[in-house]
């Protein structure tokens, strides 16, 4: 590996069948590449997706070349396209315009979904929300996207967008070391542009910094009582669920032509 460089992704493959290789980067940029352009691995590597200087990947999905594609930014802003909007490319191209970002903002995660499927959104500060894929309406590739939660003084900055199901559990870790494994039929599904619910409690100075969805065990025993566990109920308080009482809530910004 080159200096200052680090795994993001790792992406299990028992043959390199007609299936993609989808990335997402920091500036919003994705790319499409077949599996078989990477069936011929070197020992010290081969390129994956070219990367601009002030850029850096993401995530990395791999994908049937019929999913939806969502990216999330860290300011709360979510862009939903289908795969084939995305030409399949070679190693070494460097993508596409996926979303257009607003000064500061930056994509956070890239999910490959299904229809049927909800988008889990985490935030720093430990609260989040669940809605339904459909909430999310469909815009071209390379546009603003639509409002997918209030990054708030009290929500702090999304951290990671999962797709999800009830049959799924949520990995929550913090920056001091802490962890919650929580069931997300307890994570009741909301509006769009809300500010979520507490989704773990935190110490003081303490953040998440990761999430992960992992497939639930038959016999997996709740952690109840843990000095890492969520709310004290599973059902949120009304008032956490509704939308910001800052005023009326803005339109969702216009699109903008991708590249």
């Amino acid at each position: 590996m080159q200096p200052n460089e680090a795994h993001r992704a790792v992406l299990p493959v028992k043959e390199f069948e007609e299936s993609f290789v989808f990335f997402a980067t920091a500036k919003g940029t994705v790319k499409k590449t077949p599996m078989s352009a990477y069936s011929r691995p070197r020992a010290s590597g081969i390129i994956a997706i070219s990367l601009d200087a002030d850029d850096s990947l993401i995530n990395v999905e791999r994908t049937s070349g019929d999913n939806e594609i969502v990216l999330g930014s860290r300011n709360g802003m979510a862009v939903r396209f289908p795969e084939q909007e995305v030409r399949a490319m070679g190693r070494n191209a460097r993508g596409v315009r996926g979303m257009t970002l607003s000064p500061g903002d930056a994509v956070v995660s890239m999910v490959a979904i299904n229809p049927g499927s909800s988008l889990l959104t985490i935030c720093e500060h430990g609260y989040g929300k669940r809605t339904e894929i459909e909430e999310y309406r469909k815009t071209r590739r390379g546009g603003k996207g639509v409002i997918n939660i209030r990054t708030t003084d009290r929500n702090g900055p999304v951290v990671a967008i999962r797709a999800v199901d009830d049959d799924d559990e949520l990995m929550l870790i913090t920056a001091k070391g802490m962890m919650l494994r929580t069931d997300l039929t307890a994570v009741r599904e909301i509006g769009r542009a809300t500010q979520g619910v507490r989704l773990i409690r935190l110490g003081e100075g303490d953040t998440v910094v990761a999430a992960a969805k992992i497939a639930r065990e038959e016999d997996h025993e709740p952690a109840g009582g843990e000095e890492g566990s969520p709310a004290d109920s599973t059902t949120p308080p009304s008032d956490e669920a509704a939308p910001s009482t800052d005023g009326a809530e803005p339109d969702d910004p216009p699109e903008a032509n991708p590249e």
